[in-house]
């Protein structure tokens, strides 16, 4: 593994890292794997503190954070929405400069990707991106590991994402695969498609690493000869009904299922970063069903039960790779 320097590195966008340097976390965090599974302690850190900040709640997330630091020897101080008064009673760059007074570094997910650069540019410490509305960089590095673990290789592998591709799901794929060389595919209604912006910065990088970059509306087309699927759900929680029933209506030629799957190829894996709506044992999937009569959503119980979904695997990454990007940039 290459000697690589991220000392004192934010970890917000994967804009932000060469190639070298995404694939640097990458082999870190198989590192860290390995170590863990073999009971190899690696208290790089002890005695450090993070500050973990959620104004969007989180299960893997916070799980692979407070893990990955207590493994790493820190204490982890977890601030929910309500412990929180960033950007109400207290500024964001206030908050960055109390905050960073008292940890060694800042975790944060929330909304827009402004109030995270805003944390970074008034914070001593490194701040790490947990999901924001535009980017979600640490699942990226968990998505990296886990097709690596599976396929063999990163570079030349078709990567295609199905449903509303214009957010942080969508557009973190679509850049990490322009940085890695991998051929990247949104599947889906041109109305889901990422910003043009955002289209022509992956275009240009993957013309510098061999990687490609397809926006289609052709379910044949964007599978065909696959070697990853990706999802991920169409809808935010809290959203509007009528929000519901305008993407469900868009988006269903693009849900993920058996005949998807067949028409790419047949070493494919099948990713999604969870939660996942594909049976009625949630909540949410049982008022989709009762408003819209359907059983499924983004994907089929059928694929994501499937031996070639790797969901459970990338969740656990999440950890690893979490881990593996506090070791590298923390001072």
């Amino acid at each position: 593994m290459a000697a690589v320097d991220l000392k004192g590195r934010d970890f917000l966008k994967l804009m932000d890292y060469t190639p070298e340097e995404i694939e640097y976390l990458i082999d870190l965090a198989a590192k860290l794997k390995d170590e863990k599974k073999k009971g190899i302690p690696h208290r790089h850190l002890e005695g450090k503190n993070i500050a973990i900040i959620f104004e969007k709640t989180s299960t893997r997330t916070r799980c692979a954070f407070e893990v990955a630091g207590h493994d790493l020897g820190m204490g982890v101080t977890y601030l929910d929405p309500s412990g929180s008064q960033i950007g109400k009673k207290e500024s964001i760059a206030d908050t960055a400069r109390v905050l960073s007074r008292m940890f060694d570094g800042i975790e944060y997910r929330g909304f827009e990707q402004t109030i995270v650069e805003e944390l970074a540019k008034y914070s001593d410490v490194p701040v790490w991106n947990g999901l924001t509305n535009e980017f979600h960089p640490t699942q990226m590095i968990a998505d990296m590991l886990t097709i690596k673990e599976h396929l063999g290789k990163l570079k030349g592998v078709k990567l295609t994402y199905m449903g509303d591709a214009r957010y942080n799901e969508g557009n973190s794929l679509m850049i990490v695969c322009a940085k890695l060389g991998m051929n990247f595919c949104a599947c889906t209604s041109k109305d889901y498609f990422p910003s043009n912006e955002l289209v022509e910065y992956a275009k240009k990088t993957a013309a510098e690493t061999g990687a490609t970059i397809t926006l289609t509306e052709d379910v044949n087309e964007g599978t065909k000869d696959a070697d990853v699927i990706y999802t991920d759900v169409w809808v935010s929680m809290g959203e509007p009904d009528e929000v519901w029933a305008e993407r469900i209506n868009k988006l269903m030629p693009y849900q993920v299922n058996k005949k998807a799957m067949e028409n790419a190829k047949e070493s494919a894996i099948f990713m999604h970063c969870l939660p996942a709506f594909h049976d009625l044992k949630t909540t949410i999937g049982k008022e989709v069903h009762d408003k819209f009569g359907l059983d499924e959503i983004e994907v089929t119980d059928e694929v994501f039960e499937s031996e070639q979904s790797v969901v459970f695997d990338e969740a656990e990454n999440r950890m690893h790779t979490i881990k593996a990007i506090m070791l590298a940039t923390m001072k």
